[in-house]
């Protein structure tokens, strides 16, 4: 049977454009079929015109063993829903900024080949949650890799939102806005805002308020085995809320309920790859950068 791959971005820049077409061509000569997002193959100079496209998830067979996410973790977000209900894992190769998912470097293509034609790389498999609305928002892509974000739409007023864990009052979050954070997402929007970096596995969720009027309202952990309802009211009549990269209006008084997922999305994890390592590199832990 021959293997397959899968290929997800929104283009390849010229400094990774070569890497990128030489890692398919030495996977092409071992026999593996490739698919491309049409998006993707319309980006110019980047010559794949034997290559299957698709542009809905359901067009992948689930004989797929991985998507290569082309890009920034944004684009590795959006590859999500392509994995066909998460059985094809993903593989994240980074060429936007920061990285902390697509942690896969161009210069790394080369010497990624061997363990793929190998099958020596393991998965990693990562909690997404859940929203649940009575109008069914978001219908079958209800879900977030990163987070769950509550903000103000069309004023520049704050809001007020209602947070309860289970039937049990958490507090009036007068804020900006409210993020509800995976361990994986810990590294995302809810860091920007002063959350804390929870480890893949922790089974918790961050509530992190953005922009709170009141100081002492601090970001906190709770375990994700706990539903989190949240009431949002306002000088507006509707208000933002957003999946990842995804978003849809929602109305003052509509209630929100976010769980853990019972479905976990996989990436791929080459050998060497560690998420402590990967911590360290980004974020440059314990560099002496004072001179």
């Amino acid at each position: 049977m021959m293997r397959e791959i899968a290929l997800y971005g929104r283009k390849v820049e010229d400094l990774h454009r070569t890497a990128v077409i030489d890692f398919v061509a030495k996977l092409k000569l071992e026999g593996f079929g490739i698919w491309c997002n049409q998006a993707l193959l319309e980006t110019e100079g980047f010559d794949l015109s034997d290559a299957q496209a698709f542009d809905h998830g359901d067009e992948l067979p689930e004989t797929v063993e991985f998507i290569l996410s082309i890009g920034g973790d944004g684009t590795l977000l959006d590859a999500t829903v392509f994995t066909r209900n998460f059985t094809i894992p993903i593989l994240g190769l980074n060429t936007g900024r920061l990285g902390f998912l697509a942690a896969l470097a161009s210069s790394d293509l080369r010497s990624a080949v061997k363990p793929i034609l190998e099958k020596n790389y393991d998965f990693e498999e990562r909690a997404m949650l859940t929203l649940e609305t009575t109008d069914g928002l978001f219908g079958d892509l209800n879900f977030a890799l990163n987070e769950l974000t509550l903000h103000k739409k069309n004023t520049s007023s704050m809001i007020k939102i209602d947070a309860k864990i289970g039937d049990e009052f958490l507090n009036f979050y007068w804020a900006d806005g409210l993020i509800i954070s995976t361990p994986t997402g810990s590294t995302a929007y809810s860091l920007s805002c002063g959350g804390p970096i929870i480890m893949p596995g922790s089974d918790n969720f961050v509530i992190t308020p953005i922009a709170p009027h009141n100081l002492n309202v601090r970001p906190i952990v709770v375990p994700d085995n706990r539903e989190i309802r949240l009431n949002v009211e306002g000088r507006d009549e509707s208000f933002l809320v957003s999946l990842d990269s995804r978003s849809e209006s929602i109305e003052a008084g509509a209630e929100l309920i976010v769980r853990l997922s019972q479905k976990k999305l996989k990436l791929v994890a080459l050998p060497g790859y560690s998420y402590l390592k990967t911590i360290r590199k980004k974020l440059n832990w314990g560099l002496d950068i004072r001179n």
